[in-house]
């Protein structure tokens, strides 16, 4: 499944309103950097891969955008405004699609797998809950049937937090309580799915600071657990960021790829930034595919 398009047309619509501060922000000074300019020069450069840095941007992937630009600018020896603003934009594009674009027809898993195993992992604070129930209403409303698993078993209130999102979606939810052992609860989760015969159990864990090796070694754990119920699961390792952490972000990509095999990203609070450019440095630095993140 990797990523979902789980926004209607009127949702897309908020979400382009929501992402506004983030184009603004992120095109705005580029644009400043090239206003009025008629020919592309050593200043003119420097002033782009300073906007793109700033926006987030991770150092090596601004590089190769720079790079190709400059190779542009030799072999036309001249571009307008517009022409430079449209081969950036053109760039940044293909550095996004050169992983590959999941299939965003529909948020149903495109997998024989029944049920589908989604582990969502991620440090504290970035929405990992609310993204699970975010994602458990839109495919119950695409007529999935889906199974939620209170995992996060330290947080003080994240196992009444998912029963009320179960509750509002008329999903069920296993749990054992707070600080019971989340390798239990997954291990009844994914039972529990089994016997329901659902399309979907979806894992929420602990959050954990990424640089904590006891708390990752448990979410390795959870999955070797999953495997006694279901060998081949999870399907999906479904890693929640916070976009307003910029290049930490990319720090918890590395950290928790290394623990759990990450095969799916998901991008919260780009409404609140006005940088959101460590979108492009994950795409490019870790391959992942481009989509609309939930």
């Amino acid at each position: 499944m990797a990523f979902w398009d789980i926004f209607t047309k009127d949702k897309k619509e908020d979400l382009d309103k929501g992402l506004e501060k983030t184009k603004e922000g992120f095109f705005s000074k580029i644009t400043k950097a090239i206003a009025g300019k008629s020919t592309i020069d050593v200043s003119v450069l420097d002033e782009i891969e300073e906007a793109l840095i700033s926006a987030d941007v991770s150092l090596s992937t601004t590089v190769k955008i720079i790079d190709k630009l400059e190779a542009r600018v030799k072999s036309d020896k001249f571009l307008t405004e517009k022409e430079l603003y449209s081969f950036l934009k053109e760039e940044i594009s293909a550095l996004m699609q050169a992983n590959g674009t999941s299939d965003m027809d529909s948020i149903i898993p495109k997998s024989d797998a029944k049920p589908y195993v989604i582990m969502v992992v991620g440090v504290n604070g970035v929405g990992k809950t609310t993204t699970i129930g975010k994602i458990a209403n839109q495919l119950k409303e695409a007529g999935q049937s889906v199974v939620l698993g209170a995992g996060d078993t330290f947080r003080a209130a994240a196992v009444n937090q998912l029963k009320i999102w179960g509750e509002r979606s008329g999903v069920p939810v296993i749990e054992k309580g707070q600080d019971a052992d989340p390798s239990a609860v997954a291990f009844d989760a994914l039972n529990s799915a089994v016997a329901r015969k659902a399309d979907v159990v979806i894992i929420d864990t602990t959050g954990r600071l990424h640089n904590k090796l006891g708390l990752m070694d448990e979410l390795a754990k959870i999955k070797r657990v999953m495997k006694k119920v279901i060998p081949d699961a999870p399907h999906e390792v479904l890693l929640v960021l916070d976009a307003s952490t910029g290049q930490n972000a990319i720090n918890q990509v590395r950290e928790f790829s290394t623990a759990t095999d990450v095969n799916a990203i998901a991008l919260t609070k780009l409404d609140g930034t006005a940088k959101g450019g460590v979108v492009l440095s994950i795409s490019d630095q870790f391959k992942f595919p481009s989509s609309i993140s939930a």
